[in-house]
């Protein structure tokens, strides 16, 4: 009987979601090598790794019931002082409203897109990253609910990283965290 690696398991699984996803019409993308890819649900739209504009990531959290709020009072991508979703990755702002569905929390975008971020290829720049204001509902979902991975990160089921950088939640989107079923252990 050959040896199935789990290189060939994920080759299939790959497989699998390009058939389903060309089945349904649905545009979906994959970064290569992203943790947690072959777990993300197909979903209809511009696809899920489409970056979009500020208005469109802005219209999304405002009707999911998330805020977000600026030092600078300003929406640049080329300020520090602004909080900007321009560029960001749709899976990011879908990963965030899943969170926001699963904890039932509060929400409020402190980061997103803007300069003056660490670099890096998953970084806020490229639309991989957003920043969260300190809840204790969230701290309490997120440390209670997601692995430990020590030195305050915790990774969700699908593979997304949240950080507590002691005033914010840094969260590395690699997914949408599931889409439409919520995020869980």
């Amino acid at each position: 009987m050959p040896r199935r690696t789990a290189a060939s398991g994920l080759s299939v699984v790959m497989l699998a979601a390009a058939a389903l996803v060309a089945a349904a019409g649905t545009s979906y993308a994959a970064t290569p090598g992203s943790p947690g890819t072959a777990s993300a649900a197909p979903r209809t739209g511009p696809g899920l790794f489409a970056k979009l504009t500020h208005a469109q990531a802005t219209a999304k959290f405002r009707a999911a019931g998330i805020s977000w709020s600026s030092s600078g009072g300003c929406s640049d991508r080329n300020n520090a002082t602004c909080t900007s979703f321009d560029q960001i990755y749709a899976a990011t702002v879908d990963g965030v409203i899943t969170l926001k569905g699963a904890t039932g929390c509060a929400i409020n975008l402190t980061g997103g897109t803007e300069t003056g971020h660490a670099s890096g290829t998953y970084s806020h720049w490229n639309g991989y990253k957003v920043d969260f204001s300190l809840s204790s509902c969230l701290t309490n979902y997120i440390t209670g609910t997601f692995t430990s991975l020590g030195g305050s990160k915790w990774r969700s089921a699908g593979g997304n990283v949240y950080y507590k950088e002691g005033n914010h939640w840094d969260v590395t989107y690699y997914n949408c965290g599931g889409c439409v079923a919520a995020e869980r252990r």
